[in-house]
Formats: C-alpha cells, sequence, structure tokens
C-alpha cells in the first residue's frame, strides 16, 4: 500500500491496461471510453474505486486478520463455508471507509452529479475483480451489482456490501478450487450514471453465435427492464441474430432471426427501501419486440467495433434509455467458450429413436444425454441429487454451480441463450434446454428422460432413455474432390452449427420445413383471415403473430426470409438452393387453419402439389408470399446467394407460367444474378431435358420421386419396399440420360437424396455419369466426401 496511490478514478482516464488498478470489467469500460467514443459507441460515464482503496478498507477495520481467521477454520473443518463466509460479509458490511476514501467516493459521485446536471442521480454499482488471471467469464456473476443507488449515503452502503461480495460462498469456493489467494485478490467498485433501461429495455450481446461458434453473427438478447433479468435467466427474452458480413453495405438489414420471447417479467425501479423490483410485463410488452431493426443493427455494429477494437470474439451487455432514447453499452468482456474452441473436428449427435415429449426448449450445445431427472427448487438440496443425473429446476444463478458439475444435462423453465444456465452450461460442456416454460412441472422427479440438443435451435425432453449416436468428423481428413458436395438443410436453427464443414454450398433447403416449424400456419389463413370459420385457429393464429399486430402477411414473409436468410448465411458466399414448397394437400391441411383452404386428395403424392399450385388462382396469393420472402431475404437481408428451385414441374407449358409468375412477383431469372433451377424428379424432366435446359439454369435430382415414378412404387408402401431401389437400370438410365443433355446447354446437375450416403456404388454412378453435385445430410458429408475421392480416383485411373 502507498499514501500517494489514487483512490478513485475517472473511467475515460482507464484503459485494458489498468486491470491490475481497477479489475477487467472497469478497465475495459474505460478502454471503450477512450478509444471507441469517437465511433459511436457511447458508455456511460463513472468512476472506479482503485485496488489501493480496497486495501485501505481493509487496513482500517482490520479485516484481514478476520478473514485469515474465518478461512482457517473453514479449511480445518471447525466451521462451515457458509459459516465462515456469512462471518467475513458481516464484518465488511459494518466497515467503516476512511476519511479520505469516504471523502474519495462522495467527491466524485458529486461530480458525477454535476456533470449529469441533477442531484443524487441514480447510479450503478458494480464489483469489478483486480486479480489479472481470474478467467472473467468463468468468474461472472460471483460478485454482486447494485442498481439504482440515490444520494451518498447509499452509494457507501452499496460499496460495502460490493466489498462483502467478494467472499460469498461461491466466490470463496471458486478461487479455493483454482488455487487463486484470497488476499491476492482486490476489488473495485465501478459507479457508473444508472440507464434508465428500466423505462426500456436492456440485455446481451454477444459477437459470435454461442452455440456454434459461426464467427460471422452477432446475437443479442432483448428484454424489457433492467437487464439482470436476462443476466440471471429470470426471463425468456427475445433472441435477434445479424449477418455481421453485409452489415456495412448500404441499404442492407441483415437480421437473420427476430424470435420473440414470452417476456414474463421485468425489473425496475422500486421507491421503497429496496432499491429495484421485479413486476410482471403487461399484456401489449409481451406481445411486441423490445428492438426494432433500427436499433438491432446499431447494436450489432457496435458489437462488431468493439471485437475489431479488441480482437476477440466478446460479450456484452446493452441498456437502452427510456429517458434520452439512446443505446448504451455497460459492460464488455472476451467471450471465453466458443472462441477458445480449438478447431479441426466436430460432434454429430443423431436421436435414433423417438419417445413422448415432454417440454421443449432454447437447445443449449448440440449433444444428447439421458438419465434420472432429479427437481431441485433450491440449490441447498445438492445432497438429493445424483452425479449423472439431469437437473430440472425453474432457473439457476452461481450458487447452482457445485450441482450443475454433477449434471449430465440441465432442463430449466426460464432463461434465454444468454442466461446464467446456458452460460455455465456451456463452459461445462452439457446440453441444456432453458426457458422450457413448465419443466420443473412435466417433468416428474425421478423420471427417466432423454434431453436432445441435436434437432436444433429448439430442443426436446423425451421421456425414456432413447439410443442415440455420437461421432467425431476429423475436418482435416475430408478430401477435396472435383465434384462438388454440398449440404441438405432444411432447419435455420441448426444450419450454423455446419458451418466449418468444407461444403461446396447447400444443394437443397425445404422451404416447407420452415413454414411448417416457425410459421406453423397456412399462408391462405393468414391472407384470408376474416373467412375463417375455426375460432381456435384464429386464437392460435393471434398469439403466433402477435409482435406483428395487424400485419399478419408481414409475419409469414419476414419469418420465411429470415429463416432462408440463416441458412444462406451459414454457407455465404457458397450457393444455396432453394425449393419453392412442396406440400401435398394434406400436408398443408395440417397447418393451422389450412383446412378451410385445402380439397381432399385420395392420391396427393400424384396431385396438386409444387409447380402446379404456383399460378393456380386458388393458391396463386400463397405463393407471392413465398416469393416476397425470398425477394427479401436476396435484396434487403442481402443474401444473393440463394438459387430458387421449382419441385415437380411436370410440364413446358407449365414451367413457362412459372417462371412469368415469379417474374410478376419480381423474381426474374438472369436480374441481379437470380439463378432458377428445376426438380428432375419426373420422367417428362429427363425425356425433355434439352428444352427444361434453355429454361432453367440447373437441375436437381429428386432420387425419390423420380424412382417411384419410373418404376411405378408408391415411395410410403411397406409392403413394396422391396421394389423402391434408386439403384435399379431403369433409373441409373435416366440419370445417364440426363447430365449429357442438360450439360450440352451450359446447366449444371446436382443430386439431393440419401441414395448416395446409403450405397457407395450409387455414389461412384453418379460420379461416372459427370454429375456436378451431390447434396447430403451433414452428418453423412464425410463418408460421401471419401467415396466420391475414390471415385474420381477410379475414373481416372480407368
Amino acid at each position: 500500500m502507498s499514501d500517494d496511490q489514487p483512490l478513485v478514478a475517472w473511467l475515460e482516464e482507464l484503459g485494458n491496461e489498468d486491470t491490475a488498478l481497477v479489475g477487467g470489467k472497469n478497465a475495459s469500460l474505460g478502454e471503450m471510453i477512450r478509444h471507441l467514443r469517437q465511433e459511436g459507441i457511447r458508455v456511460p460515464q463513472g468512476f472506479a474505486t482503485t485496488a489501493e482503496a480496497y486495501w485501505r478498507f481493509l487496513k482500517a477495520n482490520d479485516l484481514e486478520s478476520v478473514i485469515r481467521e474465518q478461512l482457517e477454520e473453514q479449511r480445518s473443518g471447525r466451521s462451515s463455508l457458509a459459516k465462515a463466509g456469512k462471518a467475513i460479509r458481516n464484518a465488511m458490511e459494518k466497515g467503516r471507509f476512511p476519511e479520505e476514501l469516504a471523502k474519495a467516493i462522495a467527491g466524485a459521485y458529486r461530480q458525477l452529479a454535476e456533470r449529469a446536471g441533477r442531484d443524487e442521480p441514480p447510479v450503478a454499482v458494480r464489483s469489478s475483480a483486480t486479480a489479472e488471471d481470474l478467467p472473467e467469464a468463468s468468474f461472472a456473476g460471483q460478485q454482486e451489482s447494485f442498481l439504482n443507488i440515490h444520494g451518498e449515503k447509499a452509494l457507501l452502503d452499496a460499496c460495502r456490501r460490493c466489498y462483502a461480495s467478494l467472499f460469498t460462498d461461491r466466490a470463496i469456493a471458486y478461487r479455493e478450487n483454482h488455487g487463486f489467494d484470497h488476499m491476492q485478490v482486490a476489488l473495485s467498485i465501478g459507479v457508473q450514471r444508472m440507464v434508465r433501461s428500466d423505462l426500456a429495455g436492456a440485455g446481451v450481446m454477444f459477437s459470435i453465435d454461442t452455440e456454434s461458434g459461426f464467427r460471422d453473427a452477432v446475437l443479442i438478447n432483448a428484454a424489457f427492464g433492467l437487464g439482470e433479468s436476462v443476466v440471471q435467466g429470470s426471463v425468456d427474452p427475445d433472441e435477434y441474430l445479424v449477418f455481421k458480413p453485409l452489415l456495412e453495405q448500404q441499404g442492407l438489414e441483415p437480421i437473420i432471426e427476430k424470435a420473440p420471447g414470452a417476456k414474463g417479467r421485468k425489473i425496475v425501479f422500486n421507491e421503497g427501501r429496496e432499491p429495484t423490483k421485479t413486476v410482471k410485463t403487461r399484456r401489449e410488452e409481451q406481445r411486441a419486440f423490445v428492438l426494432d431493426n433500427e436499433a438491432i443493427l446499431q447494436l450489432a455494429r457496435w458489437a462488431v467495433i468493439i471485437e475489431r477494437h479488441y480482437g476477440r470474439a466478446m460479450d456484452m451487455e446493452w441498456a437502452r434509455d427510456g429517458e434520452d432514447g439512446q443505446l448504451y453499452i455497460v459492460q464488455a468482456r472476451p467471450e471465453t467458450v466458443q472462441s477458445q474452441k480449438e478447431g479441426g473436428a466436430l460432434k454429430a449427435y443423431r436421436l435414433n429413436q423417438r419417445g413422448p415429449e415432454l417440454v421443449r426448449g432454447h437447445a443449449i450445445g448440440d449433444a444428447i444425454a439421458s438419465g434420472k431427472a432429479i427437481a431441485l427448487s433450491d440449490p441447498g438440496q445438492i445432497e438429493r441429487f445424483e452425479k449423472g443425473a439431469v437437473l430440472v429446476t425453474e432457473m439457476t444463478d452461481p450458487d447452482w454451480v457445485p450441482i450443475m458439475k454433477k449434471a449430465a444435462a440441465i432442463v430449466t423453465d426460464h432463461g434465454g441463450r444468454t442466461s446464467h444456465a446456458a452460460i455455465v452450461s456451456r463452459e461445462m460442456g452439457l446440453p441444456a434446454l432453458v426457458g422450457c416454460g413448465e419443466a420443473s412441472k412435466k417433468i416428474k422427479d425421478g423420471q427417466e428422460v432423454t434431453v436432445s440438443c441435436a434437432e436444433g435451435e429448439e430442443g426436446v425432453v423425451y421421456q425414456g432413455l432413447l439410443d442415440f449416436t455420437e461421432e467425431t468428423i476429423e475436418l482435416e481428413e475430408i478430401p477435396d474432390t472435383r465434384t462438388k458436395v454440398m449440404l441438405n438443410l432444411a432447419n435455420p436453427s441448426a444450419s450454423l452449427r455446419w458451418w466449418q464443414l468444407p461444403a461446396d454450398g447447400v444443394g437443397l433447403a425445404r422451404m416447407e420445413f420452415i413454414i411448417n416449424n416457425l410459421i406453423k400456419i397456412h399462408p391462405l389463413a393468414l391472407i384470408h383471415y376474416d373467412r375463417l370459420k375455426d375460432r381456435e385457429a384464429k386464437k392460435r393464429i393471434d398469439a403466433i403473430t402477435a409482435p406483428w399486430g395487424e400485419d399478419r402477411i408481414g409475419f409469414f414473409v419476414e419469418t420465411l426470409a429470415r429463416g432462408i436468410g440463416r441458412i444462406a448465411a451459414s454457407q455465404y458466399p457458397r450457393p444455396v438452393v432453394v425449393r419453392m414448397s412442396d406440400f401435398k394437400t394434406n400436408e398443408y391441411a395440417r397447418l393451422i387453419g389450412g383446412e378451410d383452404f385445402e380439397p381432399h386428395e385420395e392420391n396427393p403424392m400424384l396431385g396438386w402439389r409444387g409447380a402446379s399450385r404456383y399460378y393456380d388462382p386458388e393458391y396463386r396469393p400463397g405463393f407471392a408470399l413465398e416469393c416476397g420472402a425470398v425477394k427479401l431475404a436476396r435484396e434487403r437481408l442481402g443474401l444473393d446467394n440463394i438459387i430458387i428451385m421449382i419441385p415437380f414441374c411436370r410440364t413446358l407449358d407449365e414451367a413457362d407460367r412459372v417462371l412469368e409468375t415469379l417474374a410478376h412477383h419480381g423474381l426474374v431469372r438472369g436480374e441481379k444474378g437470380l439463378q432458377v433451377y428445376v426438380m428432375a424428379e419426373i420422367p417428362a424432366n429427363v425425356i425433355l431435358a434439352e428444352s427444361f435446359a434453355l429454361r432453367f439454369d440447373g437441375f436437381s435430382i429428386g432420387s425419390n420421386d423420380l424412382t417411384q415414378l419410373v418404376l411405378g412404387v408408391d415411395r410410403d408402401s411397406d409392403r413394396l419396399s422391396a421394389l423402391f431401389d434408386e439403384r435399379n437400370e431403369a433409373v441409373t438410365e435416366m440419370i445417364r440420360t440426363l447430365i449429357p443433355r442438360a450439360h450440352r446447354h451450359g446447366c449444371q446437375v446436382g443430386l439431393c437424396g440419401q441414395a448416395p450416403s446409403d450405397h457407395p456404388d450409387f455414389a461412384e454412378l453418379l460420379v461416372e455419369a459427370g454429375i456436378d453435385s451431390i447434396s447430403v445430410q451433414p452428418d453423412s458429408f464425410l463418408k460421401v466426401k471419401e467415396i466420391v475421392q475414390q471415385a474420381e480416383k477410379n475414373g481416372q485411373r480407368g
């Protein structure tokens, strides 16, 4: 200690080099104020107490001896961790500030009041540990924050409680477990002007996708009120995802996901003894987005600037002031999970059977785990928990970490992808489902369950111990091939998982899967909402489309566009072939409101499907919405790597009518780089291949339908399954005929289907026939790549 060392420092005087002086959080705030203010990033003004101030507080109250005595009692077993921690905290909270320190804090607070132009402005009082090598994210939440603090007396009291929070039970245990000397760690207190996010909203932001490690996305979580609700995981927030590479292009809005959260509660200022309180959000708030597009894009741009300045992926907290309407960054620290993972391998999990669904929630990670569910309401129940069990609870905070370490998986009622449960689960490599709603009620204590995070962004808890497989894909072992190997992707939320695969793009993205899973509503039920007879359907539509108000068509177009956009972003700038909807009438009827608009057909497989719907007056308005979504994804989101594909196009006249309909809706083949492919799944597509090639830019062989129609075998018939074989000579002859005919007119030919994965000889046949690309499921990618490489070698030898 030295009498000439400062006790208080203004944030704008600090930088990253001052971690030992004021801790990582406060040093980072100063770094942003000093270096990023000129780039438009706003950080609330404030000051920080120094490590010297902490040591003087301890010395003035003879607290070092208290700390050492209590910790020695705890280590020797004469006292419990809880008893020792409480004794230390009580002593610190009763401590007296040395006069010079009290004056320094009070004086800085008065100066802050002058800068703010108001008496006793509300401030946020936060803790920042000063040990230089403490991993901030792992240590996150172990010290306290106090919000809406008014006046010098309340400020000094909050500072005492900040100091005391260095010795919470969890913080003591953490340092003990990681070998940190308690007397080598000091605490700095950050005091900032309070952003009035209680009147607007706040949340958390990452400059990387927290689940997949996809580096080209900014993830933003948002809720109404103070941001503590998002950090704690006590609320289910909105989630926004922004594609970074297109952020600076003029006129684009590359928001590839806008998912509304329930936002059932919020933390606001309180006039009573407690400075904040939790209240229910109003119905209109629950049904609205916290941020508009302009604010989402502004935050994303800030995330890119901050990431660029620090040279690494970042974890940030933001807040919007309800008084001045401005956005602020209130914290920034390095992201410590995905950014530190070593490349070279991917884990692929596959569920081999299904059981009854118990609950759904946000999937954290992409693994699968099973075990006995143990439902706990309090971390003090740790003795009830068994190693390898599935923890089920309402929400977690740092006190739950000892239990979480013993769990095979974690399931919570509340929280988003940036909540405490999500962050800790990622760090521990555990599959978790958060924001499940009523998991703690629907999953019985002791029930055997399987937790699957391998099916996309939405995970499922299934009843029973289900069979699953885990496979490691070694990226460095994937060979180069002349023939392109692409991916089949249907689920936007799962698409980012595969960004590291060296695929040549996406050969098939099924639009109907996006509609079925993200939208769930028949497009004509949105267009003709007033004609719906089903009252229950109307209620469900109202609930799903609530954030869009009366703009139900906007809901469909935007949601579909962002779903398509997310798949396209995962492979950008490589091509992504999006097949326009190919529902059969019975499948369309199962969508919400669908029964009012679909005829009954005896054989839907050969009925009103694919191209025949697009120009038909009865469905044409629905196809207009699909076109609007593709146009929005390509032109407003900026993902011009999207290629359109037309399914089940029976005749040349039908091809002309579809192309004319596309052009009517602003999708003109050849304009703005737009390519249009056609599925080759009907014998007519092969017989008239050269005529179809004059109208389209490429063919994609749909081997299932082509086999069905060449052999006259119902692909869904169990009785005829032995006859259904893509390798039948009649089918392979069709493929051998199509490829050279298409190539004569400069058309690409690909195949999307399971057959190359299941049958190496079929993949070899395709390579030998000169196919341009093969599109497969991601978990089959390595296998097919190896088959293709070998087939190409054999062809060269031949």
